[in-house]
């Protein structure tokens, strides 16, 4: 089925198959690769994208759903006001380790910022409970965010 996908402010024309998870037209048709492959069953957040702003994991977003949505992946952040500020926040405080779930950590984090500009500690870990990071760097993810809404605050 061709369907009219509106991705990072383009509308693109897609061919894919209902059912199609939007995970794999990001990734194998439009070539944007910033949004992860983690689980495949909405479990660990590494495939997290905006859709109309809220998050979502796009590895169980089907592609026949998001028609007339406006979708937000990761390499758009830089141009968002608070996604410049996460990551901002998350290169002064070294949030990083491996780094593969750190695009859906990025964009739930933002999220969270959205609609709570001053969360509490236990707020962003509720929040972001769910997105599993590998090498367990949780406490520098809730700093990172604790950071951010420093940052949009100043």
């Amino acid at each position: 089925m061709a369907i009219d996908l509106k991705l990072n402010g383009q509308t693109h024309r897609v061919e894919a198959e209902p059912g199609t998870p939007l995970l794999w037209v990001i990734r194998d048709e439009l070539k944007l690769t910033g949004t992860k492959f983690g689980c495949g069953v909405a479990s660990c957040g590494a495939c997290t994208v905006h859709l109309d702003g809220e998050p979502v994991r796009s590895c169980q977003t089907y592609i026949e759903d998001v028609e007339g949505s406006e979708i937000t992946t990761i390499e758009m952040m830089e141009r968002d006001r608070i996604g410049a500020a996460v990551q901002q926040a998350w290169l002064e405080l070294d949030v990083v380790q491996c780094g593969y779930c750190q695009s859906g950590q990025i964009m739930n984090a933002v999220g969270l910022l959205r609609e709570n500009a001053k969360p509490t500690a236990d707020e962003v870990d509720e929040y972001m409970h769910g997105n599993a990071c590998r090498c367990a760097t949780y406490q520098r993810i809730r700093a990172g965010v604790l950071r951010a809404s420093e940052i949009l605050e100043a």
